[in-house]
């Protein structure tokens, strides 16, 4: 990992902390979940939302000043806006996906869950994520979320990360493969 990667992480994974405890103090843990989904959907979806935590052009009240209307326009908690604010104050918004990423898993942590990163080739039909949840269940023993993908260049397959294991079925990955023996053969 690099430095620079480390450094947000180990910041991110300190904001988690404090908002974790801040709301298992107020009961309010169910409210960050869902502040979760909102923010991680705001980061996958608009392009203005990542350029206004990432980019340096913007002055601290100007993000400062967007933050609390974008929390109020998604009614996220006053836990998680307050933190927002503090983070745009101490110019550390560029962290917050790395944030998002690290309170999911520490509220995961804290419920016996654990999230499965699942990329594939077409989206996953209802029954297929039951069945591939009820084998990572069985194997990891332990509840296990889904957080789907999808990658149309897997060709086929899955690649499915569970912690620090990742299983490799796609086509791309098995080619890839089949290429390199074919290299040293010839």
């Amino acid at each position: 990992m690099s430095e620079t990667a480390s450094i947000s992480t180990g910041i991110a994974q300190r904001y988690a902390s404090a908002v974790y405890d801040i709301a298992q103090e107020g009961k309010s843990v169910k409210a960050i979940e869902g502040d979760l989904d909102a923010l991680q959907s705001a980061l996958d979806d608009s392009d203005d939302f990542r350029n206004l935590i990432h980019s340096p052009v913007y002055t601290r009240d100007e993000q400062g000043n967007a933050i609390a209307a974008i929390a109020t326009k998604m009614k996220l908690s006053p836990t998680m806006a307050n933190t927002l604010a503090l983070m745009a104050q101490k110019r550390r918004l560029f962290v917050l996906p790395q944030l998002v990423k690290s309170l999911r898993a520490t509220i995961a942590d804290a419920k016996g869950e654990i999230t499965a990163e699942v990329t594939s080739a077409k989206a996953l039909t209802k029954a297929q994520s039951d069945k591939l949840a009820k084998s990572l269940n069985a194997s990891t023993g332990k509840t296990v979320s889904l957080h789907t993908t999808v990658d149309e260049s897997l060709i086929g397959g899955l690649i499915v990360k569970v912690g620090s294991k990742m299983i490799d079925t796609s086509i791309r990955s098995k080619l890839n493969s089949l290429q390199n023996v074919m290299k040293e053969v010839g």
